[in-house]
């Protein structure tokens, strides 16, 4: 069994998996894309814009994370998924504001912190501006990676930025009167982003006031984008459309965001909140395409003084032979409460400490 957490950011949810301790078997800490799908899946799955793993750090980090889109890629990073993770910890742990976390990522070190609030409030480092580092193809005008592209008979202004992963900002007048599907699946593949990007339309309602929406590479419409929202700030200002310090509306609700020093980092302010706990059947965990989905995951949680049940062995196929007969024996001989008590203790931990939160926490 495995037990995980679903959080969201301004409706962009994420499945969040706990192994800081190292106990995630190999199938999940390296997952495959098709299995990521599955859980992502808001049918046939969990349901998610992304899965979110918290893993031991390599560095000198508290931990790692990795991010991966609905459609199974690899992201560098996402805002909203670490308020997410961020505030998973906080339950977690039971920390209190001014917790802060480093955690590497993809894109660097980046350091979310715990608000009186609730809030989370995320140095999100500095942004990328040369063409190399986004990557773009686009020229720098005035500081700004920036052009106009053809798609079909459109012509558009757009801007690119870097926050560790690739963004494209499109200034226009009206958010309701675009093609928004057309340009952002056409923008996230152009050529012109060899990495694709991710597509933001903005709309300027006053310099300290933005709305975007957002097209979010390999996972299309999504409510919010924090990474995206820093971009289209950086963009802006560069642009002389907005001030240092703004409000970016974005469909799942507002962000702060603010870059007071051009040579410095953009900082995020923002929500992130529990959905809810659960534990994966059987039948939704990773297995590997010669094995039914009864694998040798379980036999790591269910097993795991084995020096065999190791999450970075990789056993014979005797021992797998021998695991999968364990398990099988194991689940024939176990009710369905005994094998859900045996995921719930980190669950109900995290249940109590939202409700020992209080107040505005």
């Amino acid at each position: 069994m495995l037990a995980f957490s679903k959080y969201q950011g301004l409706g962009n949810d994420f499945l969040i998996l706990e192994g800081r301790q190292g106990q995630l078997p190999r199938s999940v800490s390296e997952p495959d894309a098709e299995w990521v799908r599955l859980i992502c899946d808001r049918r046939f799955g969990v349901g998610g814009d992304g899965l979110i793993l918290a893993l031991p750090p390599d560095a000198q980090g508290d931990l790692r994370m990795r991010i991966f889109n609905a459609d199974g890629t690899e992201a560098e990073m996402c805002g909203n998924g670490i308020r997410c993770l961020a505030r998973f910890l906080a339950d977690s742990d039971g920390d209190a504001p001014g917790r802060r976390w480093a955690i590497e990522t993809l894109a660097g070190m980046i350091r979310p912190e715990l608000m009186r609030d609730g809030q989370l409030r995320v140095d999100m480092g500095k942004p990328f501006l040369e063409p190399s580092s986004i990557p773009t193809t686009l020229n720098v005008v005035d500081g700004l990676p920036q052009g106009v592209l053809e798609l079909a008979s459109d012509q558009l202004n757009v801007a690119s930025v870097g926050m560790g992963n690739p963004h494209v900002v499109i200034p226009v007048e009206d958010l309701t009167t675009i093609p928004f599907e057309a340009w952002g699946a056409a923008l996230e593949v152009h050529p012109v982003f060899p990495a694709k990007t991710n597509v933001h339309f903005l709309q300027v309602h006053g310099s300290r006031r933005l709305e975007i929406r957002v097209w979010e590479r390999g996972a299309g419409p999504t409510l919010a984008c924090g990474t995206g929202a820093c971009a289209t700030l950086v963009a802006a200002v560069l642009l002389g459309l907005a001030d240092t310090s703004a409000e970016v509306m974005l469909p799942g609700g507002p962000l702060q965001i603010e870059w007071s020093d051009r040579n410095g980092p953009v900082l995020m302010t923002g929500p992130a909140e529990a959905v809810f706990d659960g534990v994966l059947t059987p039948e939704l965990m990773p297995s590997r395409p010669s094995q039914d989905r009864m694998t040798r995951v379980q036999v790591v949680e269910l097993d795991s003084s084995a020096e065999s049940s190791s999450p970075s062995a990789d056993p014979s196929p005797e021992e797998e032979a021998a695991a999968l007969e364990k398990v099988q024996d194991f689940l024939n001989n176990t009710s369905l409460d005994s094998l859900l008590n045996l995921a719930s203790e980190s669950l109900e931990q995290r249940t109590r400490a939202r409700f020992e939160r209080g107040g505005g926490l």
